[in-house]
């Protein structure tokens, strides 16, 4: 029985989709059980678990044999990797796969740092592990379909900064392939793209898939936080997002890893890739 953590997200509903497609024994984990309700015909277990809370944990992992370990991202995040950790080791876990973040060099308060202690008490737990660290989705393009629909532009807080943006459905096959098989304990992957690509390249990209050309705007820095802010978001997360994006402004993420194509035995989708499955997202 393989454990589903962050079951509705980008990535565990790609990984549950997979082992279900598999015809694989699944636990799904959430808060919120009405959200897996197109699973009820699929055999999949769908149990709540909140990371808050130990004793869901608890019941969250009896009887499970391997994890899939996805926990948002946030301050809270290495205290619920943690307490995941606990739970399955102490229920008697065979292996757990855990969903980090790429470790970009010279950062200091970003993504990766959230998830580190995670990794540590991974490593340290007694536990076979495998740790995945993908670089940026090629999904959070989705995040300018309104306005590209609308036939504006692309924000771009990263100047001409590039960075290896990966696949999510490849990070979702390299996870169920790390679940499966034994040969990808003790192994951290860095997972990316083919190719390092800027904003104004993706948004060069769509435009193609569009027949039509997608513009983008410079956007400083300082001002895409203070809009977060004012929309709400943590300052942790603010800050996280201007460290990230003054890291690729710096070049510091322009790197590739042919680590999906060593799991995977084919090469990394490309973003065009993506965005050729995903027009309809940008023409409404």
């Amino acid at each position: 029985m393989i454990l589903i953590t962050g079951a509705t997200g980008t990535i565990g509903s790609k990984v549950l989709d997979l082992l279900v497609e598999g015809d694989h024994d699944v636990r799904a984990m959430t808060r919120d059980p009405a959200r897996l309700r197109a699973y009820d015909s699929t055999g999949v277990d769908v149990v709540i678990g909140d990371f808050d809370r130990p004793d869901s944990l608890r019941a969250a992992v009896d009887g499970i044999d391997t994890v899939f370990l996805l926990t948002a991202p946030g301050a809270a995040g290495p205290d619920h990797d943690r307490a995941l950790i606990e739970a399955a080791i102490r229920a008697g876990v065979g292996r757990v796969v855990k969903l980090s973040a790429i470790d970009i060099p010279g950062s200091g308060t970003g993504a990766f740092d959230w998830h580190r202690p995670g990794e540590t008490a991974l490593r340290d737990g007694g536990v076979s592990w495998t740790i995945l660290r993908p670089a940026g989705f090629a999904s959070n393009s989705l995040a300018w379909a309104e306005s590209i629909r609308a036939g504006g532009p692309v924000p771009n807080m990263s100047g001409p900064g590039a960075q290896g943006i990966v696949d999510p459905r490849d990070v979702a096959e390299v996870a169920v392939a790390a679940l499966l098989s034994a040969e990808h304990a003790g192994q951290t992957y860095t997972l990316t793209g083919p190719e390092n690509i800027s904003v104004v390249d993706q948004a060069a990209l769509i435009g193609a898939e569009l027949g039509r050309t997608v513009p983008t705007v410079d956007v400083p820095i300082e001002t895409a936080c203070t809009q977060m802010l004012d929309a709400g978001a943590p300052a942790s997360m603010v800050d996280m997002a201007a460290e990230g994006f003054a890291l690729i402004r710096s070049g510091a993420a322009r790197f590739v890893s042919d680590d999906v194509e060593r799991v995977l035995g084919r090469p990394a989708r490309s973003f065009a890739d993506w965005i050729r499955d995903h027009r309809g997202s940008f023409t409404g």
